[in-house]
């Protein structure tokens, strides 16, 4: 919500296809500065990173943070192939071209680290390095929500992305849109255990929506950012979010990345880092530390004794730790 909620440091921009994003933008202090493009996931906008802007910015380091298709202040398509990880790429690419820069440090966060990941393939040279929270590296390739699900419930005795059965369905985004407190509740539980109960097994997260189930945020969001996230989505509500989702499931890029053929092709050796969330029910460390350590070959990991939501529950630490990848790789 860069406009609406950062209007001093945000701008809006039409891309060359048409399309219209708006973004954080905070000029480097200096030349030797570099420029952190934050990526934020599901779903939410560039008020993700609310806690970490202010930390880059006194620092003297530059900022890009969309918000990207389908939320806050940017364009919201309805179709479902407009989500192509490919174009979405593309115009993250654009927009950080249009802003005079050749190189930056990719961030993303959830979804965000999926669509860096397509990104940084696709455009190495961009990179000076790159950094996954809670999500890790995703290289391209078949997306099965009912093999991720059976893999999950035999390695942690529970499915843990039964949710995502429910977001493809074509009337996820009305349900949700009649319960929006509902979904905020969900995706910032009380406690993390929450997501293993309500959220993970197939099912649980519609029943929890559906009867419009509401819970006090947890301890590290005030009930002022509760209601500020779901004021958020009243612009546009689920739909262009869910699309992502569809998106994966529904193999829009399949063309795209049957063009990557071997484990090489998919693999990077740009310098990178994986914050793994101790506490996150879903994206489980045990999930993400694998598979970027197949693919990048040039990766260290960190982990934060925190749930899903990095930038929200380590901000300073997360700020830290930024700042020394920026200085040390």
């Amino acid at each position: 919500m860069a406009l609406q909620i950062f209007p001093e440091i945000s701008k809006k921009t039409t891309l060359s296809d048409g399309t219209s994003y708006a973004y954080i933008r905070v000029p480097a202090a200096h030349a030797t500065k570099p420029t952190f493009l934050l990526l934020h996931g599901f779903p939410s906008s560039s008020y993700d990173w609310r806690r970490i802007v202010p930390g880059l910015k006194e620092g003297g380091y530059g900022i890009i943070a969309p918000d990207l298709l389908g939320y806050g202040d940017s364009d919201k398509p309805e179709e479902v192939d407009a989500y192509s990880f490919k174009r979405m790429a593309d115009h993250v690419v654009e927009i950080v071209r249009n802003e005079g820069l050749n190189r930056v440090i990719g961030v993303g966060h959830d979804w965000g680290s999926a669509l860096l990941s397509i990104i940084a393939l696709a455009h190495q040279e961009l990179f000076s390095g790159i950094v996954f929270l809670a999500v890790g590296y995703f290289p391209p390739g078949p997306f099965d929500i009912d093999e991720i699900n059976t893999v999950t419930e035999k390695l942690l005795g529970y499915p843990a992305f039964g949710y995502m059965k429910f977001f493809n369905q074509d009337t996820a985004a009305s349900v949700i849109d009649a319960n929006p407190e509902s979904l905020t509740s969900l995706l910032y539980p009380t406690t993390p255990e929450v997501w293993k109960t309500d959220m993970g097994p197939l099912g649980a997260a519609e029943r929890w929506i559906t009867a419009g189930k509401v819970t006090a945020p947890p301890p590290w969001v005030s009930q002022e950012e509760f209601d500020t996230h779901t004021r958020i989505f009243q612009k546009g509500k689920y739909t262009g979010p869910l699309n992502w989702y569809k998106s994966a499931a529904r193999r829009v890029d399949q063309e795209y990345y049957s063009t990557f053929t071997t484990d090489e092709s998919k693999s990077l050796d740009i310098p990178s880092l994986l914050v793994t969330a101790a506490y996150d029910r879903v994206c489980v460390p045990e999930l993400q530390k694998p598979r970027t350590e197949q693919y990048l070959h040039n990766n260290r990991t960190e982990q934060f004794e925190c749930g899903h939501w990095i930038p929200l529950e380590k901000p300073d630490e997360l700020v830290r730790l930024l700042e020394e990848f920026a200085n040390g790789h």
